[in-house]
């Protein structure tokens, strides 16, 4: 399936954002297929769902380090180390977000994608001196990141607020205009999958997007390889 994919055009950070990399061949092949769920299939693609997710190290690397951090030191928010005043101001804003009416859902996904949109964007190898690197919200919000860093941090804020692992997947796709690659996160809501991306500062159903063919999609459950994208 990847064959057919020009794969240094997918693993090049300046073409597809380093995201794409934790695609491993051969996976699939081991993995059970999930039932097709509730939600519309994203950007009109065939889904193909399994609970394996060997093919993500990076993604479970995350995962266990944010659910590992228990002990945040005291410090001032001009600190380059995630602490208690860090936290903090992470928790206020979650806490206005959060008081929004269950009728504004819509409102709570806009401005968690306008507040996190507003860290600055930096690759993975002038951050980390890596390729390839996946960072926690904590992380994210002392070091600043890329494309899946927004991505994740919105996932992780939006869980804290009650949305549930199934109304969330994080997104690898290519722009078409642009030919360069980029992670978002879809959120459903009513029955639509809402996009928030760290390039657009609206958030806008998914059907409304023609020019992102998606490749792959995961959350903490599962992931889903997405196939015959039409455009």
């Amino acid at each position: 399936m990847w064959s057919r994919i020009n794969q240094k055009k997918l693993l090049s950070h300046a073409v597809l954002c380093s995201l794409a990399a934790a695609f491993m061949l051969g996976v699939w092949a081991s993995a059970a297929p999930l039932e097709a769920g509730p939600y519309p299939k994203l950007f009109g693609t065939r889904e193909i769902g399994s609970q394996n997710l060997k093919a993500f190290p990076k993604w479970r690397g995350m995962l266990k380090r944010y659910f590992k951090t228990t002990e945040i030191p005291e410090g001032t928010c001009d600190s380059r180390t995630f602490n208690t005043c860090h936290l903090e101001e992470w928790q206020a804003f979650l806490d206005s977000t959060r008081a929004l009416s269950a009728t504004s859902r819509r409102q709570q996904i806009e401005r968690v994608n306008r507040y996190l949109n507003s860290i600055r964007y930096i690759t993975d190898i002038r951050n980390w001196n890596k390729e390839d690197y996946w960072a926690t919200p904590q992380q994210f919000f002392i070091h600043d990141g890329d494309c899946e860093d927004y991505a994740i941090s919105k996932y992780m804020s939006l869980r804290a607020l009650g949305y549930t692992v199934e109304e969330m997947r994080i997104v690898v796709v290519e722009d078409l205009n642009l030919n360069v690659g980029n992670a978002i996160l879809v959120v459903y809501l009513g029955g639509e999958g809402y996009i928030l991306d760290n390039q657009v500062r609206r958030v806008v159903e998914h059907s409304a997007i023609r020019h992102y063919k998606p490749y792959f999609s995961m959350n903490e459950n599962s992931w889903w390889l997405h196939k015959g994208f039409r455009g």
